[in-house]
């Protein structure tokens, strides 16, 4: 069921556009058992559809959808519409099932992500994903990194563990992406303390 239809720009050649959904009962389908599933932390009823355009790598408009939590979403479509001026690459925004759940797949794939119900990475408490509060965005150019040196295990991050020089698509303090999230005091992974940044990572708790 359509919630909400973002107005457009009048003055944008191809204008910014976000609306929100209900899941269908295609969608909930689709989700269920790779994405959600009994335990989960929400139910399928609290999350929500967000369609919206962005720019992609290339320079040329595409289209996405994030799962996200349903008191998420009106800060999603702002925070996108931020990127969409700023013409702020992202590579694709699909849904996680479209890789049966898996976050590697996923990641390895760039693909820009939300809702996944499932543990923190190395513990075993909940991820801000499994609530969708947390969204990853062009997770090859902004790594998950630890150790000292830090490394990565997707092998096409490896050349952006170093966070300089700044390269399309990159999420660095100061600059577009990481300047649309703080502008709705969501946090960013990049500024965890210790041995771990999850340059990719952002949501409202900084978790």
């Amino acid at each position: 069921m359509l919630l909400a239809v973002v107005p457009a720009a009048a003055d944008a050649a191809t204008p910014y556009r976000a609306t929100i959904f209900t899941l269908s009962a295609a969608q909930r389908d689709a989700m269920t058992p790779s994405v959600w599933r009994a335990g989960c932390p929400v139910g399928l009823g609290d999350l929500r559809v967000v369609r919206l355009r962005h720019y992609g790598f290339s320079g040329k408009v595409g289209v996405g959808r994030l799962v996200v939590h349903r008191d998420a979403a009106a800060d999603v479509v702002r925070i996108f519409r931020r990127l969409y001026a700023a013409k702020f690459p992202i590579r694709k925004i699909r849904p996680i099932e479209r890789y049966g759940g898996s976050d590697y797949a996923s990641i390895e794939d760039d693909n820009t992500s939300a809702f996944n119900c499932r543990r923190v990475t190395g513990g075993t408490g909940w991820s801000q994903h499994a609530y969708g509060r947390a969204i990853d965005i062009n997770p090859i150019e902004n790594p998950y990194v630890s150790g000292s040196p830090p490394r990565t295990s997707h092998p096409k991050s490896v050349p952006y563990v170093r966070r300089t020089p700044y390269r399309k698509g990159m999420a660095v303090s100061g600059r577009a992406l990481v300047r649309a999230f703080d502008r709705e005091g969501w946090g960013w992974g990049g500024r965890w303390r210790g041995g771990v940044r999850d340059y990719q990572h952002f949501s409202p708790t900084g978790r």
